[in-house]
C-alpha cells in the first residue's frame, strides 16, 4: 500500500489496542500507539534505495525488508528504540501489538500487483494476487473516518473493530470481483498460458494481460466485461550478440528480474543499437511507461541505460545522456 495508508493503519491499530486489558490497565495507550504507527512503516525504510538509482530499487523494494526474518525482527528493533522510554509498559504486549503492526503492513502489501518477497527465505518469488491497488481510496477513506470518530469522542477500540470487520469483507468482495473477471479472461482466451489482473484507482476497472503459446493480449476488465486494447505476437528473446551485451546491464537485469510480460524491440543507428523492453502491464493512455533501454556502440560496449516509468519519448531522451543519432 502507499504510505499515507500505512500510516492510517498504524493509528487504527493503537486504537484498536485499547480493547487490550494489558494495554488500559498499564496506561500504554502512547507507547503502543508509537509502536503500530512505526512498525506500519518500517518495512518500507528500503525506499531509500531508490537515492541510488532505479535498479536497485526495482530488485530490492520489498523485498528483504518484508521477508520472514524482517517480520520477526523489525518489531524487536522497534522495542530497543521504544521500551527505553516507556519503562512501565507491559514489553510483552506492546512487542504483541508492534509485530502485529509490521505483519499486517506486509500482509496487506502482498495484495497489491507489485507484490512482496514476503516467502524470503524460502523463496526469491514475489507474491502479488493483485487485487487491491497500491492507493485504494476506499480503504483510505475509511480509515480516516474511523480516526475522525475517535477524535470527536468515539470508543477506538469498537471503532476500529468495525473499521476492519469491513475492510476484511472489502477484500473478500475484490477478491470474488477479480475471480469474475479471470472466468471471463479463460472463455475469451481459452489456450491462456499465465493472466495477470491488477487492479486501477477505479472500481470497477481491471488491467489485464494475458499470454498464450503465440500472443500477448493487453486489455480492460471494465464492468465486469473484458475489452482487449493490444495484441503482440509472442517473440522470444534471441541468442544475439547485442541482445546478450543489453542483457549484462544493470538496468536491463534489474527489469528481467521484475516484469514476467514483456516484448522487446532493437534499434540499429550508423554509430550505436538500442535495445528497449516494455512491461505490458502497465498500459496508461496507449502507452506502455515501464520500460527498460539499453544504448550500446557498434563494439556492443554499453554507453548508456535507464529503467522505469517514462511518460513520454521526450523524457526517456532526457534521461539517456547519449542519443543516437
Amino acid at each position: 500500500m502507499d504510505t499515507g495508508t500505512h500510516v492510517v493503519m498504524g493509528i487504527a491499530l493503537g486504537g484498536l489496542a485499547s480493547l487490550d486489558p494489558a494495554v488500559v490497565s498499564n496506561h500504554m495507550t502512547e507507547s503502543v500507539l508509537i509502536g503500530t504507527i512505526v512498525g506500519s512503516q518500517i518495512p518500507d525504510i528500503d525506499t531509500v534505495l531508490k537515492l541510488r538509482n532505479n535498479a536497485v530499487y526495482i530488485r530490492n523494494h520489498r523485498g528483504i525488508t518484508h521477508s520472514i526474518p524482517a517480520v520477526i525482527l523489525w518489531p524487536l528493533v522497534i522495542l530497543a528504540v521504544v521500551y527505553p522510554f516507556f519503562p512501565d509498559a507491559n514489553l510483552l504486549h506492546l512487542w504483541l501489538w508492534t509485530f502485529f503492526a509490521v505483519f499486517l503492513h506486509v500482509f496487506v502489501d502482498i495484495f497489491n500487483a507489485y507484490g512482496t518477497q514476503a516467502l524470503r527465505p524460502f523463496s526469491s518469488k514475489w507474491v502479488a494476487l493483485g487485487i487491491i491497488n497500491t492507493f485504494d481510496p476506499f480503504i483510505f477513506a475509511i480509515h480516516v473516518v474511523g480516526i475522525i470518530l475517535w477524535i470527536a469522542g468515539a470508543n477506538p477500540g469498537y471503532t476500529f473493530l468495525a473499521v476492519y470487520a469491513v475492510v476484511a469483507s472489502y477484500y473478500i468482495f475484490r477478491t470474488l470481483a477479480q475471480r469474475s473477471i479471470r472466468q471471463k479472461v479463460l472463455k475469451l482466451v481459452p489456450n491462456a498460458t499465465e493472466i495477470i489482473i491488477a487492479p486501477t484507482l477505479r472500481f470497477n476497472q481491471w488491467r489485464i494481460a494475458i499470454t498464450n503459446p503465440q500472443q500477448f493480449f493487453v486489455g480492460r476488465g471494465v464492468n465486469n466485461q473484458i475489452i482487449i486494447l493490444d495484441q503482440f505476437n509472442r517473440v522470444p528473446v534471441p541468442d544475439t550478440p547485442v541482445l546478450d551485451a543489453a542483457k549484462k546491464d544493470k538496468n536491463l537485469s534489474a527489469f528481467l528480474s521484475f516484469s514476467p510480460v514483456y516484448r522487446w524491440e532493437v534499434d540499429e543507428f550508423d554509430d550505436a543499437y538500442e535495445v528497449r523492453f516494455i512491461d505490458l502491464r502497465y498500459r496508461s493512455n496507449n502507452r506502455y511507461p515501464f520500460v527498460a533501454v539499453v544504448q550500446l556502440d557498434q563494439d556492443l560496449n554499453i554507453i548508456n541505460s535507464y529503467t522505469g516509468w517514462i511518460f513520454s519519448e521526450e523524457k526517456l531522451r532526457k534521461k539517456l545522456d547519449v542519443i543516437p543519432g
